[in-house]
């Protein structure tokens, strides 16, 4: 063999080796300093323990970047990807830095799988093309639509109130499954903003009462839903109290009264598909809370999306619109505008030391 054959078989071996040995790059996005850094880690470890655990031969490697929570930081981050070269992003938890990110991630045509921002941002919203922005989380539209649909099999016969504790969150939800019951043909006997933080709403329930609600759906923080719950049970007025996912919050120490229904999503730890991913997380020395398993499963996504453009026609936006993907939170699929598409809520009462789902669902 010549010199020169030798010269050029050597180079096209090296072509073709770094073709086969082409590593995929996923970034991840995250508050890993400051004050939102322990949710930022649970992320964290849970896309590196899922590539970690990757069983399809394939070469994936992390590149993770702080955003901070925080716009500029999110800006910060996105160019560090683009100079990374990663194909996908995971992360975000902040609005505030997602939407930073998203130009500088949209230029370069990377994708973006988020388990944390459930809204979409104002740079989303004033556009006329879908930013290639996935949500995991249900959105804000999925809980209000799932919340009234549950309420309106449970409510179809009984009177009810809807209440709010004036916040923009408490508002736009009891508002939003308002419409929606009444788009079923059912309307609240009474409807109030309330005063929140208060230890005692005699008065309210005292209101309540006199509408002749026999139910409530309550649009504000668990630490309101429990002082109603009190004063109900003081005044001895069987209420039946429902609310959102702030059910699952932290409270100041009030519990709770017993029955008081939660229509939430199940924790992505207790569900039966989170098995394996649980189990992978315990091994690698984590703790499967927060956002350990959907970062888990957002990753599987980015992952599987990867696979598929292998022998699939399209950008890995396209693939991540039009296939349907296997991961810990079930299968995930993705409407147009990167909504998941999903039936996640249930409904889930409390017992007295946790919630649990009732028989019928």
């Amino acid at each position: 063999m010549t010199p020169m054959l030798r010269t050029a078989t050597f180079g096209l071996c090296l072509l073709i080796c770094s073709v086969a040995h082409a590593e995929d790059k996923i970034g991840v996005i995250a508050p890993l300093s400051g004050s939102f850094a322990r949710l930022g880690a649970q992320l964290l470890d849970g896309a590196t323990v899922a590539v970690n655990a990757n069983k399809n031969g394939r070469p994936i490697s992390i590149t993770a970047a702080d955003d901070k929570c925080e716009a500029a930081g999110g800006a910060d981050a996105a160019r560090q990807m683009v100079q990374a070269n990663v194909m996908i992003v995971v992360g975000f938890l902040c609005a505030e830095s997602l939407e930073a990110a998203l130009p500088i991630l949209n230029q370069k045509g990377i994708a973006i799988i988020t388990p944390g921002v459930r809204s979409r941002t104002l740079t989303e919203l004033r556009s006329d093309q879908p930013y290639p922005v996935f949500r995991i989380a249900p959105s804000d539209q999925n809980e209000i639509n799932e919340t009234g649909d549950i309420l309106g099999g449970l409510w179809h016969s009984t009177p009810f109130a809807i209440i709010d504790d004036g916040t923009i969150f408490g508002r736009e939800l009891a508002s939003g499954v308002r419409a929606r019951l009444e788009d079923k043909g059912l309307k609240a006997v009474f409807t109030d903003t309330y005063r929140p933080g208060l230890d005692n709403q005699n008065a309210l329930v005292g209101r309540l009462k006199r509408a002749g609600a026999s139910q409530v759906f309550i649009g504000g923080e668990r630490d309101d839903v429990a002082a109603i719950g009190r004063s109900a049970v003081a005044l001895g007025y069987p209420l039946v109290i429902a609310s959102g996912e702030v059910l699952s919050a932290a409270g100041n120490g009030s519990d709770l009264a017993v029955g008081t229904l939660m229509i939430a999503p199940r924790e992505p730890e207790k569900l039966e598909s989170a098995r394996n991913a649980k189990n992978a997380i315990e091994l690698a020395g984590k703790v499967p809370e927060g956002y350990t398993v959907p970062a888990f499963a957002a990753a599987e996504v980015a992952m599987q999306a990867l696979i598929a453009a292998q022998s699939q026609v399209g950008s890995l936006t396209e693939i991540l619109r039009k296939n349907v993907f296997d991961t810990a939170l079930g299968s995930v699929q993705f409407d147009g505008a990167g909504e998941r598409i999903a039936d996640t809520y249930r409904l889930q009462k409390y017992d007295g030391t946790q919630f649990v789902l009732e028989a019928t669902q």
